[in-house]
Order: structure tokens, then C-alpha cells, then sequence
């Protein structure tokens, strides 16, 4: 299992994204290892525009495995939030959760987000 970022699913699903990522990411929804939390669907459902694009985010609600958002990824958010800012970091809240929630899970992350490669050391 994979949780796919918002960063990663925006480069999948436009016709002239990167097609390294979206091979990466056709592959892990081939093999049925695709996840996203709740934030990441927020952010997908938030850009959707039009019949077609509600329709591909409908089959990826049914097709996408849910990590939820559980108590224990709320208290490595806030963790990675005080490690981050004694770090120096400035990072958007989001990225504080998503990292959180695959972190949580013990799932890598498929991104292309500087902010989430900053966090991964910060596990480290």
C-alpha cells in the first residue's frame, strides 16, 4: 500500500503530466495498492470541474483504498509540527497531516512535494 499526495495525483491525472509519476501511479492503482487519506480527497474533490472530472473522482472513491485519519495521525501531526518549526521548517498544515497519516499507517508516500520530503527526515 501507497499513499498517493494530492502532488502526485495532480501530475497522474493531467493529460501533460509527468509520465514517470503517472506511471507510478496508474501501477499502483493497477495492482490495487493505491490509498489516500481524507485530506487528499478533499483536495482533488476541491479542483474538480465539470460531469467528467466528478465522474473520475467517483470511480477513484470506489477504487482508492481510505487510510483513515485516526487519533494516532492527529498526534504525529502536532509531533511533526513542533519538529518541523525547531527545525526552522515552515510547512502547510496539510502536509503535516498527509505525512502524519502515512507515517501512522507505516505506508510510504508517493510525492512530489518538497515539504513531504522534508518531513521523511524528520522520522528519521
Amino acid at each position: 500500500m501507497t499513499l498517493i499526495d494530492t502532488s502526485s495525483w495532480i501530475e497522474a491525472l493531467r493529460q501533460d503530466g509527468d509520465p514517470a509519476v503517472r506511471g507510478r501511479v496508474q501501477s499502483l492503482l493497477q495492482t490495487g495498492d493505491a490509498s489516500w487519506c481524507d485530506l487528499v480527497r478533499v483536495e482533488l474533490w476541491h479542483g474538480v470541474r465539470g460531469a467528467a472530472e466528478r465522474k473520475m473522482m467517483e470511480q477513484l472513491d470506489a477504487d482508492v483504498h481510505l487510510l483513515p485519519t485516526t487519533d494516532a495521525v492527529w498526534a504525529t501531526a502536532r509531533e511533526l509540527a513542533r519538529r518541523s518549526r525547531a527545525k526552522g521548517l515552515t510547512v502547510p498544515a496539510t502536509d503535516l497531516i498527509i505525512a502524519a497519516c502515512g507515517h501512522a499507517h507505516g505506508v510510504p508516500i508517493e510525492h512530489r512535494d518538497q515539504h513531504l520530503t522534508a518531513l521523511q527526515q524528520l522520522f528519521d
